[in-house]
């Protein structure tokens, strides 16, 4: 497809979304002078799109008084809702600085009480917990302003988005732009729905009632994300909740935040990131050769597998890059190479049309990761091969990460496309359904038409 209609899909996804926003919010406030229970839903829903300059998987949410749609990158293992409230980017009446003591600092474990000679302004006041925050993007951190203001979302049947949800009190953290300086343009923050007290999952979960689990849908131009309970559907009506597949999610007891930022306190947390336990890697049916060891996560917290929206390919511990490239270009011997391109540098290129095409993806072998559970995540050429230099060439869409990376499998943003992803915290489990293109519908069909 054209890159300039991609781009023109995206932005009428947008538009539209935010249109069906604004009138759900109009009806929902014209019904608010009524007596009635508080609305109660049973999940929210966000809208997704994919960057094409930066590859960062953005989203938009609604914050303040009055009202003002922000623009976050999404990190699944974030920590936080973070956003920038630098001088002229933020102005609402509603927003409150947490004071030291208070409950949002108990809740975000802040023992850090500041002052701030700047201000009082949004982000600069004295007598406030403040909270750090991580920029996962470029590797960088700060120390944040802990506050709360007016958080609004729309809730979803899983079919479509249904009434507007009203928070008067959402915990975010408030930091500056220059954390943000590699970050998309127009992008004022992070959403992180990490393994946090002060992520959205855990936030949303708390304030509305609803289940601590998520579900995201990516891909290459819009997609989704569900914050609650099922089910999921994508048109033409295809259902996808019954579909999935499961394994145990794992928990690294070591944080996994880059070694730079090991000089602030929170260096002994958890790992707030998703990982999940892959025992065996098969290509067109055969066995990779990998090691065990760096397949488990040991005692320092190395090793394993994690899930990441900020990666944007599949990032693999050397080694295990060697045998996947081995054995991938073995099942293509007979198909003739072109000079790799930039990031595949180490790994085999081809002319595009001399591989072919399917449904799935470029006609390629498929890639078949083993969980535990005995369970199957199988990878097709949609999300094992990308198209480069206009699409004549495709490329193993995976990077080498380096012989002493702190974990041996990072399974990126291109690998997750177009498959349906359940984060299930609260019973500590990983569902899948592989790719949607075998069902005839991607993850860019949910309907963002208010019913």
């Amino acid at each position: 497809m054209d890159k300039t209609v991609k781009l023109n899909n995206v932005f009428l996804h947008s538009t539209l979304f935010l249109l069906s926003f604004i009138f759900s919010l109009f009806l929902t406030t014209t019904a608010a002078g009524t007596p009635a229970n508080p609305f109660r839903p049973r999940a929210v829903v966000l809208p997704v799109t994919k960057d094409p300059s930066t590859g960062q998987y953005l989203t938009t949410i609604f914050q303040r008084t009055p009202l003002k749609p922000v623009k976050l990158t999404v990190d699944i293992g974030g920590k936080a809702l973070w956003v920038a409230c630098d001088r002229r980017e933020y102005a609402s009446t509603t927003y409150a600085p947490a004071l030291c003591g208070s409950p949002p600092c108990a809740v975000a474990k802040s023992k850090s009480c500041d002052n701030c000679f700047d201000g009082p302004r949004p982000g600069c006041n004295n007598n406030t917990c403040s909270s750090i925050v991580y920029n996962t993007v470029e590797r960088s951190a700060q120390n944040g302003e802990l506050a709360t203001d007016v958080f609004v979302v729309q809730s979803t049947t899983g079919s479509n988005p249904g009434r507007v949800v009203r928070i008067r009190n959402m915990l975010f953290s408030c930091g500056s732009l220059f954390l943000g300086e590699k970050l998309a343009v127009g992008v004022k923050g992070i959403a992180g729905f990490g393994r946090s007290a002060t992520s959205l999952t855990s936030l949303l979960s708390t304030s509305l009632g609803i289940n601590k689990k998520f579900a995201i849908c990516l891909s290459s131009s819009k997609g989704v994300m569900f914050i609650g309970s099922g089910p999921y559907t994508m048109m033409p009506r295809v259902q996808i909740s019954n579909r999935l597949v499961y394994t145990p999610l794992l928990v690294n007891p070591v944080t996994t935040v880059h070694p730079i930022f090991h000089d602030f306190p929170d260096k002994s947390w958890p790992s707030m990131e998703y990982f999940i336990d892959i025992e065996s890697v098969k290509i067109n049916g055969e066995p990779v050769p990998l090691s065990p060891s760096l397949l488990k996560i040991d005692a320092k917290g190395n090793g394993g597998t994690k899930i990441s929206t900020v990666a944007p390919y599949t990032v693999l511990h050397t080694s295990i890059y060697n045998a996947v490239v081995k054995a991938f270009t073995k099942s293509l011997s007979k198909v003739p190479r072109v000079a790799a391109v930039a990031p595949f540098v180490g790994g085999p290129c081809y002319k595009a049309a001399s591989l072919g095409s399917t449904r799935l993806g470029a006609a390629v072998p498929a890639i078949e990761l083993g969980l535990r559970n005995n369970v199957t995540w199988t990878m097709f050429g949609r999300n094992s091969m990308v198209y480069v230099n206009n699409s004549e060439v495709v490329c193993l869409g995976f990077v080498d990460g380096g012989k002493k990376p702190r974990t041996a499998i990072v399974v990126g943003g291109h690998q997750l496309e177009d498959n349906l992803l359940e984060f299930d915290v609260e019973r500590n489990r990983f569902g899948f359904s592989s790719t949607l293109l075998g069902l005839q519908t991607t993850c860019a069909n949910f309907n963002f038409t208010s019913v």
